[in-house]
């Protein structure tokens, strides 16, 4: 605020709240934020109201979308670990989605609360204790950050997994990715401010869902852990890592 800015872009949910919580007047625009209206950054999508609007990534439908993929590619589990940091507003929200979708998937849930890197190998441990057979991170950024830990982890727990963040399934050893077209939402993010700096009131402008997704499979993964992935699954793959 001190810098007199005229408009402010954020692409986390806390980060909106902080800006919320510093400004009522300057504009906000949302680079694909988890579920804008269920976290009450805005009243709706078609109308969203104050001065807040951008892109949603509704990521409570799309972890349950993940969930059923890592089920059509590995039909027999049964056991899913969940790495959620729950301390983040989404979080909740997509292990609500996520319990709702395995019970129609047949499949129970072992959500571990994941804070700082040294909880991950606690959370692996812990669910070789429970039998978990794949693994499934949802959406926040300390499972971006700690990317490679947690595909050097799922390696040596032999669990086959699903990421928010297609770099998992391509630089990290992750056996699949279900991911945004992030340069896509960045540009339409732009189309955003160019109309606030026109004069357009946010209030004026409806929130936009995501249109365009990667899903990223990566057979050397799959290879290492001794899978085959179902040729009607590889065949939707936008991606294939050899």
């Amino acid at each position: 605020m001190r810098l007199k800015a005229d408009v402010i872009a954020v692409s986390t949910t806390p980060a909106a709240q902080a800006a919320i919580a510093a400004t009522r007047t300057v504009p906000i625009i949302m680079i694909g934020l988890g579920d804008p209206v269920r976290t009450g950054l805005v009243n709706s999508l078609a109308q969203p109201g104050g001065n807040v609007t951008g892109l949603s990534l509704m990521v409570p439908e799309v972890a349950a979308k993940r969930l059923g993929l890592l089920k059509e590619a590995i039909p027999g589990i049964s056991r899913v670990l969940v790495l959620s940091y729950l301390a983040d507003p989404i979080a909740p929200l997509q292990v609500k989605a996520l319990e709702e979708a395995a019970r129609s998937l047949g499949v129970t849930l072992q959500v571990h609360d994941i804070r700082t890197a040294d909880d991950f190998p606690v959370a692996f441990d812990d669910a070789a204790k429970e039998h978990a057979e794949a693994l499934l991170t949802t959406a926040e950024s300390i499972f971006y950050v700690q990317r490679a830990l947690v595909g050097a982890l799922a390696i040596r727990y032999r669990l086959p997994s699903i990421s928010p963040f297609s770099s998992q399934a391509t630089d990290a050893e992750g056996l699949m990715a279900y991911d945004l077209d992030i340069p896509d939402v960045q540009r339409r993010a732009a189309n955003y401010v160019e109309r606030i700096l026109n004069g357009i009131k946010p209030s004026d402008l409806p929130v936009e869902r995501p249109t365009k997704f990667e899903f990223v499979i990566n057979v050397r993964t799959a290879k290492a852990l001794g899978l085959t992935i179902p040729p009607d699954v590889l065949v939707r793959a936008d991606r294939i890592v050899q």
